[in-house]
This record gives C-alpha cells, structure tokens and sequence, in this order.
C-alpha cells in the first residue's frame, strides 16, 4: 500500500521553543509541531503551561504533537487533556495493555508509536510493530544513540534500508526521523518512501533556533521527493 494515500505527507518539526518559533513553521509549511514533555534524557524546552498556551493557538490543518517517555495510559491521558493536543507520540517502552487502555481512554486520539533504530534489531522492530498495530494510527522511526542513550533526537541518521522495509511491511504509515536535515530529505522520501518525515536539530542554527531558511528549503525539498515518488 503507498503509505501516502492513507494520509496527506506529514512534515514534522519538533521542540517548539516559543510562539515565534511556532509561527515560523506554520508559515514556512510545517503540517505537525512537536512538543516534547516528560523526556528522560533531553531537558524540556517549555512547561506545560507555556506549551498549552502556544497549541491553543494553532489552527487546523496544522497540528500539535506530544512528543513523550510516558508509559502509563492514565499519565499520557491526562497530559493529552492538558495540553489539549490531537496526536500523541509514544517514545517510551509501553506495555501493550497501557497502549490498549490508552486506545480505549481517548478514542478520538491519535496515537503514534516509536520504532527505535539500533544497530541488528529488525526483527525486534517487526514484533514490535505488529504488537502495537492493532492499537495505534502510526509509526515514526528514530536512532538509537550508544554514546548518551537517548532514543530519538539524537541528530544522527540511521540505516534508511530498515525504515524501508519496515514502511512495506507495516499495515499503519510510518513516517521516518532521525538526523533529517535539508540536504537528506528529499533522498530520504525517495529511498523510503515513508508516510511523513521529522526533524528538529536539522534545521536548527548554532543557537539552537529554528532557522527561516533551513525550514523553507527542508519542506520544499522534502514536498519534492514526495512528488517525485508518489505524485504527492
């Protein structure tokens, strides 16, 4: 199944720093803004308050995205309701029975769940995968960093051959991240074919702000490989 005609391509840019920032991506063609909350390894860059804030000001089609280690249902529900954020993405390593009470907890959500890269684990991926399918919209791919033990946003790059047979065996779309920047995107669409893709230190400057001319040329490249691929 092309993954792309289940959903309009995703293009995700995550931690969101302030509302100019929010803006910017919105302007610049961002579909989903991410906001990471409750992450073991990275510090936040908002509190709950200053991040609830600013998604109470984003408008359809765009949408906000809790971006979260929560593995407990009742935990991830009531942060959802808090921020009040349409998607959520499941970083941490949830038990199948947390993930059915969560489907059953906020119907109307939608759930994303990460596949984690490492280096020999595509047989763990794919169990993984089929475990959660019956109870998730989505998959999103990330790298696994020896070196600091973080799971995602690491700003490093993994084996694309993995994701692309990962987004020929799924049954839900999976959409790709992990040291996306806008000279890769493009050749990433085009060698994986995934549902989405997401960035966030990719397109950041030394500052670490979002920078206006690295979202600009990411969406426009990563909306070329899309059109490339799948006409989309």
């Amino acid at each position: 199944m092309n993954p792309v005609n289940a959903m309009k391509p995703i293009i995700q840019v995550a931690g969101i720093k302030d509302r100019e920032e929010a803006a910017l991506l919105i302007r610049c063609g961002v579909t989903h803004l991410g906001f990471p909350l409750r992450i073991p390894v990275h510090s936040e860059d908002l509190t709950d308050e200053a991040a609830a804030e600013i998604i109470a000001e984003i408008e359809p089609p765009v949408k906000a995205v809790l971006i979260t280690y929560l593995t407990r249902a009742a935990e991830i529900v009531e942060l959802v309701n808090r921020l009040n954020v349409p998607v959520v993405q499941i970083h941490g390593d949830i038990e199948m029975d947390e993930l059915g009470t969560l489907r059953v907890s906020a119907p109307e959500l939608e759930v994303w769940k990460s596949l984690i890269v490492h280096e020999d684990n595509f047989d763990e991926l794919v169990q993984r995968m089929r475990s959660c399918e019956p109870y998730v919209d989505g998959f999103i791919t990330d790298t696994y960093d020896p070196e600091t033990g973080a799971s995602g946003a690491t700003g490093k790059t993994h084996d694309w051959e993995v994701d692309g047979r990962l987004v020929k065996m799924s049954r839900k779309p999976v959409i790709l991240a992990g040291g996306l920047t806008p000279a890769n995107v493009k050749s990433a669409v085009l060698d994986v074919g995934p549902a989405g893709v997401d960035v966030h230190t990719g397109v950041e400057g030394l500052d670490g702000r979002k920078k206006k001319e690295f979202l600009e040329i990411f969406v426009r490249r990563a909306r070329e490989g899309y059109k490339l691929r799948f006409g989309a």
